[in-house]
């Protein structure tokens, strides 16, 4: 019974992740226009380092423990997602209107 029960828990807390997932794919706009999803991306490097801090605060408060502070993330510098797809796109297509049928 508890098997069952712990296999029921595992998939409603799997299927709440990938539910979540999706509506915050849908709700960003993350597959639509890539000026919405650069804008997302910056959101989120604004946002997270922050909330990373306070966790990792919240956590050693909470349980008393002295977490060595993690370092800070490198600053990537993300490039243009549309040139490069679009090129690897033309290049294909190029190559398959050349390809004997």
């Amino acid at each position: 019974v508890v098997w069952r029960v712990w296999s029921l828990m595992r998939f409603l807390i799997k299927g709440s992740v990938a539910g979540g997932t999706v509506y915050l794919v849908y709700d960003q706009e993350l597959l639509g226009p890539s000026d919405k999803s650069q804008a997302a991306l910056q959101k989120a490097e604004e946002v997270v380092p922050p909330a990373m801090h306070q966790f990792h605060q919240y956590v050693c408060h909470q349980t008393r423990l002295e977490m060595p502070q993690l370092p800070g993330p490198s600053k990537t510098n993300f490039p243009n997602f549309r040139d490069p797809w679009n090129s690897g796109i033309v290049s294909a297509m190029a190559a398959l209107s050349v390809a004997p049928s």
